[in-house]
């Protein structure tokens, strides 16, 4: 070895072993002065490692003299960083991915190695907890129409389950740390009478079921007051007073602007526009914080035709007979209204927009108006979970992707669980009648709302 090289060496090991002591110095010093603790990169873990890494450093470098090259070289992996999907997929309200964390062992978890959180995959599970609340009570938010305990039903093991995620664990629902979440906070239901169903469900879980005078009525403040004639109001609002946080619900079956014609004729024909959103949405949007939109079995020709319904688009009475098709104007509406949200959330900040997918129908041999049934009451004979990645709801799935409107994609889960529907159960018990459309409360929407709240 030429004295030049041995001389080197040797200061570099001179100046290890200063190295050494000082890590020592401070090592002692923080130890006596209760600093150890908050001294983190002074753990043994960063010493040893430190120690490992100039030792390196002097054996390479001798090597590298040596030989006159230079040894190391940095492989691939270690250049590696965790890549996105350059295929954007919807902003799944049931679905968050796991940021990049570390474990252990200190190292970064690959992008392979991170799990998305899919709140809509998973399976049903026994639950004796269930259900969240009671069936017998409520009745302060609750339609009789749909508490299935008030009913000839004697079978209730459909109340006995609960959603288990696959890769996440979902906090149980709590009512009194929901409400203090929520505080000065209005969550607002849009839709047709599943939306009512979700809204009502959630009165009775935020209540426990349990009768409520800090509750207030102000449905007067959103317009929602029943009208001469009329058989029920357009929607109800209700605010808890200890935590100023306001659940309201206005009925809109399809999401399209619903205005009369003649307004003076109580049987005139309605403008249906497809591509404006609807009034009440547009005049209070400002007052939401949590808004939650749904549509769907309102979307065929005897409904439309029957509430005197006439497409419009533009200001004028559509013309495009393939556009005016159901399916079309549907998906046509969806597109249209999730467009204009889009655009509305840059001026509403605080505001969380939120599409649920359909509800599943359960008839079986005819449909609602043509003697089908669904009398299944044994859980889960359609199978247990879920396991596939994108939503059965395609027209929502699509609408939303790409924008910053939200998806809670209850869809598959709910068609695991025909046997919880009204069926032929009613409380004036008509014969004849089956609902395979509506649920049994308490219920499947109740978990709709739980996934709502383990995100907002």
């Amino acid at each position: 070895m030429k004295p030049t090289n041995y001389v080197r060496l040797s200061g570099r090991y001179v100046s290890i072993t200063l190295l050494i002591l000082g890590f020592a110095t401070i090592f002692l010093w923080a130890r006596q002065k209760n600093l150890f603790d908050h001294l983190t990169f002074l753990s043994s873990d960063f010493f040893v490692a430190s120690l490992k890494d100039s030792l390196s450093s002097v054996s390479s470098n001798s090597k590298e003299n040596v030989k006159g090259k230079a040894s190391h070289s940095v492989t691939s992996k270690e250049m590696e960083s965790p890549k996105r999907s350059s295929s954007e997929s919807p902003k799944n309200f049931t679905s968050s991915v796991a940021l990049e964390r570390e474990d252990t062992d200190g190292d970064r978890m690959s992008s392979a190695e991170m799990k998305a959180c899919n709140y809509a995959k998973g399976r049903w599970v026994p639950d004796s907890k269930r259900p969240l609340y009671s069936g017998f009570g409520c009745k302060q938010w609750l339609s009789e129409m749909w508490a299935c305990r008030l009913t000839q039903r004697t079978d209730f093991s459909f109340e006995g389950y609960r959603w288990e995620p696959e890769n996440c664990k979902m906090a149980e629902f709590e009512s009194t740390q929901f409400l203090k979440r929520m505080r000065d906070k209005t969550i607002a239901f849009i839709g047709d009478s599943l939306g009512r169903q979700q809204f009502q469900s959630l009165m009775c879980m935020a209540t426990g079921g349990e009768w409520r005078l800090d509750v207030e009525n102000v449905g007067a403040e959103y317009g929602l007051v029943k009208a001469r004639g009329a058989v029920r109001p357009d929607g109800w609002a209700y605010r808890f007073s200890n935590t100023n946080t306001t659940i309201l619900y206005y009925w809109s079956a399809s999401l399209a602007d619903l205005e009369p014609l003649n307004s003076t004729n109580p049987t005139t024909d309605v403008a249906m526009h497809l591509d404006r959103a609807p009034a009440f949405l547009r005049r209070f949007l400002h007052r939401f914080d949590v808004l939650v939109l749904n549509t769907g079995h309102h979307w065929n020709r005897g409904k439309i035709n029957a509430n005197r319904w006439v497409m419009y688009v533009d200001g004028k009475p559509l013309q495009d007979q393939k556009l005016a098709e159901i399916w079309n104007a549907k998906n046509f509406t969806i597109h249209s209204i999730v467009t204009w949200l889009d655009a509305q959330l840059a001026s509403h900040p605080r505001l969380v927009a939120i599409f649920r997918t359909i509800s599943p129908r359960h008839f079986r041999n005819g449909d609602w108006n043509s003697g089908g049934n669904c009398d299944n009451t044994t859980p889960l004979t359609g199978g247990t979970g879920v396991s596939q990645n994108e939503s059965s709801d395609a027209v929502v799935w699509s609408a939303v992707k790409g924008t910053k409107v939200k998806l809670l994609d209850v869809t598959a889960l709910s068609e695991l669980r025909d046997e919880a529907h009204m069926s032929r159960y009613s409380v004036k018990a008509t014969k004849g009648a089956n609902d395979c459309l509506h649920w049994c409360l308490p219920g499947i929407p109740d978990t709709w709302n739980e996934l709502l709240a383990a995100h907002i």
